[in-house]
């Protein structure tokens, strides 16, 4: 089974209309269950074998990895891995294009979040004129052909496209100009993509009409609003991959061992300054 807590429209609301503004308790309540149900996921995914590839692009300030953060956060990093490769080394340009990611697939127990993946060649290599249009070519006549192979080994393959208006990608970029906590966050391929908006966007266009096929779907989520694309993300990713909880025995905490003479040292602690 799903996560069953989705909600429904209410009477007369249709989906264009604007959604009211989650509050951050609203927000992190939904979340909450969310994550319980990524817990019961993540048991199932063990006992069952399951192996899953989950594909996060989109535009630059889309969101991306605020969504990786809230699915990783309460589950285990030796089952849920997030693979964000640098730039590729001289080694990996002399390889076959897809190796450098097909060895990050998971294995039998595992959920591989690629946080941007093999579509680099689609988007940014291409835009910024890292690959040759040869290449570009080859790679979205090639693309679909892999993720069969990639489909056909028992591997889920579910890929995510975050598609932000351009008013809210200018104000997160100027948010992270004017915060010195984000401004790490701004990077000179950002401040082109901001720039190259019409650019990406013919690209996405192209990799759309290549790669978005019956057996490999594009999931489009539309992320201005961040909390809700948070919560609709991790609900449609939970009813992509069926699941069911495993019963569990009630944990009870043991009785702590009695001490058996022990008694404290005497010992001169460096206890850190107690400024708050």
């Amino acid at each position: 089974m799903g996560a069953n807590v989705k909600k429904q429209n209410q009477p007369g609301e249709s989906e264009s209309q604007p959604a009211k503004k989650l509050t951050r308790k609203e927000f992190e309540d939904e979340l909450k269950k969310l994550q319980i149900e990524l817990v019961k996921l993540q048991s199932w995914v063990v006992q069952a074998g399951l192996k899953v590839a989950v594909v996060f692009e989109g535009r630059d300030g889309a969101g991306k990895g605020g969504v990786i953060k809230r699915i990783t956060e309460r589950v285990s990093p030796r089952i849920f891995h997030v693979v964000a490769l640098p730039a590729p080394t001289e080694r990996e340009k002399s390889q076959m294009y897809f190796q450098r990611y097909l060895v990050h697939l998971p294995a039998a127990g595992e959920v591989i979040l690629f946080d941007r993946s093999w579509y680099n060649r689609a988007g940014v290599e291409y835009v910024m004129g890292f690959c040759t249009e040869q290449e570009h070519k080859d790679f979205l006549r090639r693309c679909p052909e892999v993720e069969n192979m990639i489909i056909h080994s028992d591997i889920m393959l579910i890929k995510y496209w975050f598609e932000v208006s351009q008013p809210e990608q200018e104000r997160r970029f100027q948010a992270r100009i004017d915060d010195g906590r984000k401004v790490w966050k701004l990077s000179p391929m950002d401040l082109e993509a901001h720039r190259r908006w019409y650019d990406y966007s013919r690209a996405k266009d192209e990799m759309f009409a290549a790669t978005d096929t019956s057996e490999s779907p594009w999931y489009v989520v539309p992320a201005d609003d961040k909390r809700r694309a948070r919560l609709n993300c991790i609900t449609h990713l939970l009813n992509q991959i069926p699941y069911q909880e495993i019963p569990s025995e009630p944990i009870t905490l043991p009785k702590r061992q009695s001490p058996k003479g022990y008694q404290e040292p005497a010992w001169s602690y460096r206890v850190i300054p107690q400024i708050y």
